[in-house]
Formats: C-alpha cells, structure tokens, sequence
C-alpha cells in the first residue's frame, strides 16, 4: 500500500507533493467546524421528542414511530463505515461540502415525507449523510500544530456534544411554530448554508493513498487488527458511551415518575445540563496538548465511575442527580479528546479510517448500553440501571490501566 501524508493546497491551486504542509487553522475556522459539526449531527436528534407528534399527523402505529429513532441509529452506523473512511484518498474538502450538501437535500425529502416508509427511508439516508461532522474531526487533527491537536478537537467535539443536546429542545419549540416538517425544512436550510460556507473556508486537503474502495474498507478493519492501541481505545471509547447511554435513556424514565414527576418538555430542558460536559472536552484538550493525555484518560474513567454513586444518591435528591449528570458528561467529553488525541496521532495518513473504526465501535457500546438500560430498568429500577452503568465504567478503567501495562 502506498500512501503520502495529506498536504494542504490553497483552494484553486494543483497540489503539490513536494510544498510544505502549512495548517492554515484559525480560531474562526475551528469555530466554524464547531457549527458546522453541531448542526449535521443535531438532525440526528430532532424526531425523539416528536414521536407521538409525527405518529398522529401520518396516521402510523407508535411503534413504528418509534423506528424512526432506530432508523436514524443505523443509518448513522453505515456512514461511519462505508463513508468516513473515504476522506483518506479524495479531496477532504469536497467529500465534507458533498456530504453536508446531500444531507440538506434528504432533510428536505424526509420533511415532505407523505407516509411512515418515505419517513424511514428519509431518516436512514439522511442519518448515513450526516456523517459528514466525522469527516470534519480527522480534518480538524490534520490542520491543526501538534501542540494545538487537543484543543482544537476539543472545541469541535464541543460541536457535537452541544448539537445533540439542543437539537432536543430545538425541535420542540419550533414543532410548536410550525409542526414537525417545520424542524426539518430549518435544519434543511441551515445545513446548505453550512455547505456553502465550508466550501469557501475549508483549504483543500488530498491523499495519495492508493486504494480501491474494497480495499479501504478492508484497510480500516487492518488498523484496528494492527494497531494495539487504537484496539485499547477503541474499547475504551465503546465502554464509556454504553454507560453514558444507560444514563440517557433511564433518565427520561426516573424523571418521568414520583418524585419528580417531570413533563417531556422539562426532562428535555434537563438535558441541558450536560452542555457542561463542552467543559471536560476544552480542558481535557489543554492538558492532552500540555502531555498529559494519559493521566487525563486514567482520571476521566475514574470519574466516569464515581458518577454513578451521585446518580444512586440522586433517585430521590434533584441536587445529586445534577451533579451526577454533570460529572458524567465531563467525564465522557475528557475521556472521548484525550483518545482521539492519541489515536489520530498514530497514522498522520489514515486518520479518517482510524475515526471510523474508533467511532463505530463507539457508537456500537452507545447503542449497547441504550438496550441493556431499558431491560434493567424494567426489572431492576434505578439502583439496576446504577449498578450497571458503573460496572460499564468500571470497565472502562480496567482496559486503561491494562493499556498502561501492555504498552509501556
């Protein structure tokens, strides 16, 4: 296999194997990938508070309402694979303003969908699309100094992080204004604006890795049988998130009963509490970049841990249920920076193949974790759904510590 370190060519001008990589990356640029990663990922999000909203306007069965969420989980789960890896042999740049262009289009046939299959199909194409925010994160790590790569990842994985947690309490205020089509036609909008402005901010970036498509598919699961450390982080990773989804989807249901007794519209305002996880991410960035990724990592699976005996101590106590999920998010934010830290400092030319294989099986272990949490907390109630969640991190500190052992 033959491969060359991606080199960035002003937009216009034929790259040049032999100029010097110079990472054109300013703060207004990082800025506008934060945006520009927030909004892809947040239509990912919008459909779970309008559920019963789009089950009755379509006339469709709850449960297959329902599927609308699962739908989006897969399509999402197919672009990570089948797409990302992409950015390491074609024009980043063009694969990120295509991608983001595309996903436009698909919002707006998901939000003219006449029927509940149109509906799925839409969901399916659009989440596989979207996508696009994981082709900007391995962009984000190329552009940027080493000594810059931590904060700069961190600010767009803010991004992210922030995009899901609004896109929640976005979509039921503006299904209010104008009805659940309403929510898609505007992130529509928004995301071919987006594509625009990447198109003209975003510096070319092109790999001569020499692959066909078969073989990058199959070069992508190789990094992961190769690369013992991208295997320890990527368990890591996959751990962290189930247990952080067992937070999440319990949490509706613990906030949705005596003592709390919340309405939906309140549990989504709560989920706002987790934007102070942007926190872990930012300051996990300066100390990785400071060269203290690891003890970053070690502490945050740590904390991630502790903060199951705040969510125990919170089944009754508003106060502790805050501060658990705050201390959760921070803990998962620190834990996802400092690896794709170290991950995307492995093969300079593979980084998009390498946040594949790392963000599926971390998409995986969320999608895990949502499962287990809705079987336990139907037999076990909340202390289940604790036990369960700090075992999953438990576990998660068990693989870092064998990580420092094995690679030392």
């Amino acid at each position: 296999m033959t491969s060359t370190t991606p080199e960035t060519v002003p937009s216009g001008s034929p790259p040049s194997p032999s100029a010097p990589q110079q990472p054109p990356l300013t703060r207004g640029l990082v800025f506008l990938m934060a945006v520009a990663v927030g909004l892809s990922v947040a239509g990912n999000y919008f459909a779970q508070p309008l559920l019963d909203l789009i089950s009755r306007d379509l006339h469709i069965s709850s449960t297959l309402a329902g599927l609308i969420v699962t739908a989006s989980q897969a399509g999402y789960a197919l672009g990570l694979i089948l797409l990302v890896p992409l950015g390491d042999v074609v024009d980043r740049k063009r694969l990120a303003v295509s991608l983001f262009a595309l996903t436009s289009v698909l919002l707006l046939l998901t939000a003219g969908a006449p029927s509940g299959p149109v509906l799925l199909a839409g969901t399916v194409l659009t989440a596989l699309a979207s996508v696009g925010a994981q082709v900007v994160v391995p962009f984000v790590a190329t552009l940027a100094e080493p000594e810059r790569r931590g904060r700069a990842i961190g600010v767009v994985m803010s991004g992210i992080l922030l995009g899901g947690l609004i896109a929640r309490t976005a979509s039921g205020a503006l299904s209010e204004l104008g009805g659940w089509r309403t929510v898609y036609w505007v992130n529509a909008i928004l995301m071919a604006g987006m594509a625009v402005l990447l198109h003209r901010r975003l510096p070319r970036l092109r790999s001569a890795a020499a692959l066909s498509y078969p073989g990058l598919l199959r070069s992508t699961v190789a990094l992961l049988r190769e690369e013992p450390l991208l295997r320890w982080r990527a368990g890591i990773g996959a751990l962290s998130q189930a247990s952080y989804s067992v937070q999440l989807t319990a949490l509706t249901f613990l906030l949705a009963r005596p003592p709390f007794d919340w309405t939906e519209a309140a549990i989504g305002l709560f989920g706002l509490v987790g934007a102070v996880g942007v926190l872990g991410m930012t300051g996990a960035g300066r100390l990785a970049d400071a060269g203290h990724v690891q003890k970053v990592s070690g502490a945050a699976t740590l904390l991630l841990t502790l903060s199951w005996l705040l969510l125990l101590a919170g089944e009754h106590t508003m106060l502790w249920l805050a501060v658990g999920v705050i201390t959760l998010n921070l803990a998962l934010q620190a834990v996802l920076n400092s690896s794709q830290t170290v991950i995307y400092a492995l093969r300079p030319e593979a980084r998009n193949r390498i946040n594949s294989g790392f963000m599926t099986c971390f998409f995986i272990g969320g999608a895990a974790g949502a499962a287990l949490a809705s079987v336990v907390w139907s037999s076990s109630g909340w202390p289940g759904v604790c036990l369960l969640g700090g075992a999953l991190a438990a576990g998660s500190v068990v693989l870092w510590a064998l990580e420092r052992v094995q690679l030392r």
